[in-house]
């Protein structure tokens, strides 16, 4: 594949998709985007159609904010998709607020894309060559454009497949053409989608919390490069493996940050994973202290992994919160600015000095991008009276940028990018300092090292994007069916 620059926005958001059987989707997308908004803060929006014609509304904010009195009851029809949206990248307004709708002459599409494409600037010049015009600068709307294009022959498996072969990169999907909800994850697995099942239909979501929220039942993970197709009114679904890959690229960070605890993503729930990310913790670096605290939230499980770990190699441990949290403070990692973020630590946490007073302490957290929240965090501790402060990090250094649609920071921002850990530990002025491997990583996830995105720890990337490497063969012939008959189907 050729990989154009990375100039549009990227996305890291949470999509779903449901199709029920006489019931309006509108009200149960809604409370689906309540349970993914951990992923996406800035805009929201929901498609429906009726078997009709197609109905959308998308507002800027949180989902609350988003959908005002009325706006779910215009939302008719028993199937639609969803979306929450957080830039990390380009425009920050409306235009880029999804679902993206289209209606073309072979009908309506509704796209919902979480990820980010590494070849947009290719396929964009060529479609707008054939005289499409776009309304935004992101990813999504070439997708959409694409698609609508390859649907002008009628038969939507032979579309999808011709849209895959055209873009490149990091996507989960939830597409409707006019009445028929499907979902398409990228051939690498990178980005999550899973599929539920519910009383009266089936739902497909980034995640499982979003299915456990409907009251549904977790299926499986939708599989790398496969199409899924929910039957109207609810009755089945189908599904087509257009791609395979001889391996895998799913993202490890959605484990170690993103995804919600509570979460089954590729097999694993995510609060376990973390907590066997802790013990591994403890194993290549524990170290003996009075206290073993965690920076909430996503630190929490990491912290409670260690501190079991350490007990029971007989170390006179204790587990304490020693960090309160604010939880009407946003996530620092996303702030725009510098300034807001050195700001916003202080609002968001405040420690518990009866826990941290004339105590060792072992600071437990999930990641050190910038290192500016840690050097806080490390000052809080300090200033509450704590003898020494330990920090240990459940997963490898960040020392690359992600292009697949996590905003972690550019390389000039990442502080171990050029720094090593005794540059980190005396930059964030601890007593010491500790990563968890790579090797870690893989063995705690089941998965080998080339299953896995680890792009940001290793600077060598699934994917072919210019001007970084790339750690394995990328161009891989497609593998599918050619009539467009199920490759395998599930009912």
């Amino acid at each position: 594949m050729t990989a154009g620059r990375l100039n549009g926005p990227t996305e890291k958001c949470g999509v779903v998709g449901v199709s029920l059987d006489g019931r309006d989707a509108a009200r149960p997308l809604y409370y689906a985007l309540y349970a993914l908004q951990h992923r996406g803060q800035e805009s929201a929006g929901i498609v429906t159609h009726d078997g009709f014609q197609q109905y959308d509304h998308v507002g800027m904010g949180l989902v609350g904010d988003a959908f005002g009195p009325g706006d779910l009851e215009d939302l008719r029809g028993s199937c639609g998709i969803g979306h929450a949206r957080y830039p990390t990248a380009g425009s920050v307004d409306s235009a880029c607020a999804q679902p993206f709708s289209v209606s073309f002459k072979s009908g309506s599409l509704g796209l919902s894309h979480n990820g980010n494409l590494v070849n947009t600037d290719e396929v964009r010049a060529d479609i707008e060559a054939q005289g499409h015009a776009f309304t935004s600068d992101g990813d999504t709307e070439v997708i959409a454009h694409d698609l609508a294009r390859n649907l002008l022959d009628g038969d939507l498996i032979r579309a999808v497949r011709r849209t895959m072969n055209r873009v490149h990169g990091s996507y989960a999907l939830t597409i409707m053409h006019d009445d028929t909800v499907v979902g398409l994850r990228d051939p690498e697995g990178n980005r999550p989608l899973c599929i539920g099942e519910l009383e009266d239909g089936y739902v497909l979501a980034s995640e499982s919390a979003a299915i456990d929220t409907l009251d549904g039942d977790l299926l499986r993970d939708v599989r790398p490069g496969e199409l899924v197709v929910l039957e109207p009114d609810g009755q089945g679904f189908e599904t087509y493996q257009l791609v395979e890959r001889e391996n895998t690229a799913h993202c490890f960070f959605e484990h170690v940050y993103f995804a919600r605890p509570d979460s089954v993503i590729d097999g694993s729930l995510v609060y376990e994973v973390r907590r066997g990310l802790g013990r591994k913790l403890w194993e290549e670096s524990g170290i003996d202290s009075d206290v073993v605290m965690p920076v909430p939230d996503s630190g929490r499980a990491f912290a409670s992994g260690y501190a079991e770990a350490a007990q029971d190699d007989g170390a006179d441990v204790e587990f304490a919160e020693g960090l309160m949290k604010n939880r009407y403070v946003g996530r620092t990692f996303i702030m725009p600015t510098q300034d807001e973020r050195e700001r916003a630590v202080r609002l968001k946490l405040n420690p518990i000095r009866s826990t941290v007073e004339g105590k060792t302490v072992t600071l437990i957290d999930d990641s050190i991008v910038r290192g500016t929240t840690s050097t806080q965090l490390v000052e809080l501790l300090q200033e509450a009276g704590a003898k020494a402060v330990h920090v240990r990090i459940g997963a490898p250094p960040i020392v690359a940028p992600c292009y697949m649609g996590i905003n972690m920071a550019s390389r000039e921002e990442l502080i171990a990018a050029d720094g090593s850990v005794e540059d980190i530990r005396d930059t964030i002025d601890v007593d010491s300092l500790s990563y968890l491997s790579i090797d870690a990583v893989a063995e705690t996830l089941g998965e080998h090292r080339q299953d896995l995105c680890l792009g940001c720890v290793t600077g060598e990337y699934p994917y072919d994007i210019e001007g970084e490497t790339t750690d394995r063969e990328v161009n891989r012939p497609v593998i599918g069916d050619r009539d467009g008959e199920p490759a395998h189907a599930d009912d």
